[in-house]
């Protein structure tokens, strides 16, 4: 396994706090305009105040509980791992977080599955105003989009986001740590988060897989690929892998070495189609 070579120089932040103001009041507004939108995707549950935060995207209520914010990937932190480097901004996008959160009462809202494996609440987070937190991280360029196939909800939404905010190089999304990929070099960023964009050469079925190849060497080049029973979600939404070759697309997630670096696709909306 290859872990990820890339330069972590000095980063000075681009958002200063009149722009995490204008940005937050930015939120404020497009809740507003988009909350009939959310209830009906999300249900409401209880109210508790934020007491810590672990990192950019996990904090704990004053029960002891600890929320995942569901849809974000924020830069990790050490967190008592041994020999592990913390991601680039981590701290900064920590901070992020307890500014929006520490102390506040949160409103948790669910639209998918409650609880990951760690038993951590998994949850979207509202504060009094109804600001809705991963709102704020995305806008702010402080995280990226990271979602399940059993957690799905206002995906979408959040992917638009983090698309303005990349087009506007802010937070984390400026540095190069957290850029796009060329699929040619995914080799390079084994064993980690990667949005990965190219021109897809092949799509072949084997058995309980389809693979969408980009390039012909498929033994050692970057694929994509989708298990036999995830294949109806795409299909039923409109999008048959089988068509993809020849366009422009891109995909999110962890990049893993099976024949080549890979990414397991496990729902719709972690490829885009960047050439419709």
């Amino acid at each position: 396994m290859v872990t990820p070579r890339i330069e972590t120089a000095h980063y000075v932040s681009m958002m200063s706090r009149t722009a995490w103001s204008t940005s937050l009041l930015a939120s404020v507004v497009f809740l507003a305009a988009a909350s009939a939108g959310f209830s009906k995707q999300l249900v409401s549950g209880e109210t508790e105040v934020a007491v810590e935060i672990i990192a950019g995207d996990t904090l704990v209520l004053e029960t002891g509980q600890q929320v995942r914010l569901v849809g974000l990937q924020a830069p990790k932190l050490p967190l008592g791992r041994t020999n592990f480097e913390s991601w680039p901004l981590a701290s900064d996008v920590a901070e992020a977080l307890r500014e929006l959160t520490k102390g506040k009462k949160l409103t948790l809202e669910y639209g998918g599955r409650r609880m990951d494996r760690h038993g951590r609440i998994l949850a979207h987070l509202f504060d009094e105003s109804q600001l809705w937190i991963q709102d704020a991280m995305l806008r702010r360029g402080m995280t990226r989009v990271y979602s399940f196939a059993d957690n799905r909800s206002l995906v979408d939404e959040m992917l638009a986001i983090e698309s303005e905010a990349r087009a506007a190089k802010r937070g984390i999304l400026a540095h190069p740590y957290y850029q796009i990929r060329d699929h040619k070099e995914t080799h390079r960023y084994t064993e980690s988060f990667q949005l990965v964009e190219g021109r897809v050469h092949a799509v072949a079925s084997v058995r309980e897989w389809t693979y969408v190849n980009f390039e012909e060497d498929w033994r050692h080049d970057f694929t994509i690929s989708v298990r036999r029973q995830n294949l109806k979600g795409f299909l039923s939404a409109g999008l048959d892998p089988a068509t993809l070759e020849g366009r422009w697309i891109r995909v999110r997630g962890w990049v893993w070495w099976f024949n080549g670096p890979m990414i397991e696709s496990t729902h719709l909306e972690q490829v885009e189609v960047l050439d419709q």
